[in-house]
């Protein structure tokens, strides 16, 4: 016998939705053509029709919004929203309401929602606001992540026996105490986005606001502009912006009113490259090639691999309560013999995973995910008695690594694109 059928609102059809939403309104109908709209959005909709049980479903799980109706009976939505918010702190409180009034809307915000859609209201006007809301936090959320990354690297991070690092890392300093606009590059994974946040740190601005921008399109864009003011505007991956993101950032960056925000930006894409290729604006990248400065991949700093990998270990190992584990001696010597094309990410998670899986009380290359030095014995060396193909494989490979794209890889390599896409067939590699 089937399981009696719960009332359509309730129903989650999608699990696995990147966003959720409350939706609190006396009217089922209301709820139900809210849940639609938004459940065609990609989102994970509940809907209920009093403040109590809107609390309730708060304490049993999170949302990322809520559509919450001013009116519900004789409940106020005014009154609900110090307590959502005690309850989910950082949620996102859109207030609907057939009573639109400018009184009521000041005092919603000043309670803490953040957006006001007054009835009746089109399926666009929803969707619209609730994308504006779900991007924010997941925003915020992204910042908290590398606030505590940042957090878990440490002093380690920056602590270094490489001459080329220690020459970075003044360069650095220097940027930071200048207050002019930065261009960090970087292959994935150098830690671009930890430098910007010690960068920053470490000049005038360190104590006022920190917005970070990831990509995307204008509106997104010019959601964050106006929430710099005073202090400074990342720019994770420029490179991802779109044409009229970055048209609205040149007019912006233009503009003498903004001239008291910092600008530091990060690619681990060839600006240059994107230029030519028609998608990325030249004038732009003058614009932000102020003091442009380029993260050593982790192989070119091969003094500080060790190093890093006990402080991941001595991370982890508080982490999963494994206070024993070390590193092998072999562990050791196919660290310094990895290339590491992932860079400090690779390394990092390379760590985490072997803490958690390893079954013996030291760290092997096997648990790190390495071939051990006999493996490495097979791989061709300038001068041996190896064949030119041999070479050239080796080389095609490597090069292929630690490449953002093939097309960047048969720049490098002096050959077309096309070429480049013969011998990876020729040779079988990926």
């Amino acid at each position: 016998m089937l399981p009696p059928m719960q009332p359509a609102e309730q129903e989650t059809p999608d699990p696995s939705a990147s966003w959720s939403a409350l939706v609190v309104d006396d009217d089922p109908g209301v709820r139900q053509s809210v849940r639609l709209c938004l459940e065609a959005d990609g989102g994970r909709v509940l809907g209920v029709g009093s403040t109590k049980a809107a609390l309730e479903a708060l304490e049993r799980g999170r949302f990322d919004v809520i559509l919450l109706d001013l009116w519900l009976g004789r409940d106020s939505g005014l009154t609900a929203i110090p307590q959502m918010l005690a309850a989910r702190p950082n949620v996102g409180i859109i207030v609907i309401t057939a009573y639109a009034s400018f009184e009521t809307a000041v005092e919603a915000m000043r309670l803490g929602a953040v957006d006001y859609l007054p009835k009746p209201f089109t399926p666009e006007q929803v969707r619209f606001a609730t994308r504006r809301v779900v991007a924010a936090e997941r925003m915020r959320r992204r910042i908290a992540e590398l606030e505590q990354r940042a957090l878990a690297e440490g002093d380690d991070f920056f602590a270094t026996e490489s001459p080329r690092y220690r020459t970075f890392l003044q360069q650095v300093q220097r940027a930071a105490r200048a207050d002019a606009v930065v261009l960090l590059r970087g292959e994935s994974g150098t830690g671009k986005n930890v430098l910007a946040r010690y960068l920053v740190s470490q000049g005038p601005r360190a104590e006022r606001p920190f917005v970070m921008v990831r990509g995307g399109d204008g509106d997104s864009l010019a959601a964050k502009l106006d929430e710099a003011a005073g202090g400074t505007l990342y720019l994770d991956e420029i490179g991802e912006l779109s044409l009229d993101a970055q048209n609205r950032l040149l007019a912006w960056l233009g503009d003498e009113r903004h001239a008291e925000v910092r600008i530091v930006a990060s690619t681990n894409r060839s600006l240059e490259d994107e230029v030519r290729a028609g998608r990325f604006r030249e004038d732009l990248q003058y614009r932000l090639e102020v003091i442009p400065l380029t993260l050593p991949p982790l192989r070119e700093r091969i003094e500080d691999i060790v190093p890093l990998a006990r402080h991941y270990l001595a991370l982890y190992r508080r982490q999963q309560g494994r206070p024993t584990l070390e590193l092998s001696a072999r562990a050791i010597d196919a660290l310094v013999a990895e290339k590491w094309p992932g860079n400090l990410r690779q390394l990092r998670n390379a760590i985490e995973r072997a803490v958690i899986l390893a079954p013996g009380h030291e760290l092997e290359p096997e648990d790190l995910g390495l071939a051990g030095l006999e493996a490495r014995a097979k791989v061709p060396i300038l001068g041996s008695d190896v064949t030119i193909e041999q070479l050239e494989i080796e080389h095609i490979a490597r090069v292929i690594a630690r490449a953002p794209s093939l097309e960047a890889a048969a720049k490098i390599l002096g050959i077309d694109p096309t070429t480049l896409q013969r011998k990876r067939k020729r040779y079988g590699l990926s």
